[in-house]
């Protein structure tokens, strides 16, 4: 199905998650601890994932999230267990969906992680921290990010996933400014 839909709006890039996110955005299935077992079901799964991508002419991207403050007990959330996953699999119909927001309240040191995770990156989301709003509204110094990725070559997807901290106009120019003057 998500297949499907993804043809009628022209986006082959396809978000996964380490488990079903409930319609608060809350882990169906929370763990504290993941067991090797759930590992290997993971990697098999996403390697399912990859082939059926590759099947269809879709990219399946395996999304980090923090398991502070928004997605607490999620499995695989944490950027560390994506790149894991994605680069065991390597495979180019499976990528990560690298959300710096998320990476900034959980692990922190952005650039040095977008460097790492270069090679397996399928698109990049941003929100400043705290509040989850545009570039300009929190601590994170997205002009310094974006020059980093482009002095790394990354020349993919940046989506910005935030609300709005007044009006929607000037958040856009904000996250225009931060990502395409550099």
């Amino acid at each position: 199905e998500s297949i499907e839909a993804s043809r009628i709006i022209n986006c082959a890039r396809l978000n996964v998650h380490g488990t079903g996110l409930d319609g608060n955005g809350q882990s169906i299935r929370k763990r504290e601890v993941v067991t090797g077992a759930e590992w290997l079901k993971a990697a098999d799964t996403l390697a399912r994932l990859a082939d059926l991508g590759a099947k269809h002419g879709a990219v399946f991207m395996l999304e980090n999230l923090n398991l502070l403050v928004d997605h607490m007990g999620t499995p695989f959330g944490r950027a560390e267990d994506t790149i894991a996953l994605v680069s065991e699999i390597n495979h180019p119909n499976l990528k990560l969906n690298l959300d710096l927001y998320h990476a900034q309240i959980g692990e922190g040191n952005l650039i040095e992680l977008c460097k790492q995770a270069l090679p397996w990156i399928g698109e990049i989301q941003i929100a400043d921290v705290p509040g989850r709003m545009e570039p300009g509204t929190g601590e994170i110094n997205y002009n310094g990010i974006a020059r980093a990725l482009k002095a790394m070559g990354y020349d993919g997807v940046i989506g910005m996933e935030a609300w709005a901290s007044g009006d929607s106009d000037l958040a856009l120019e904000r996250f225009a400014k931060a990502f395409l003057a550099e």
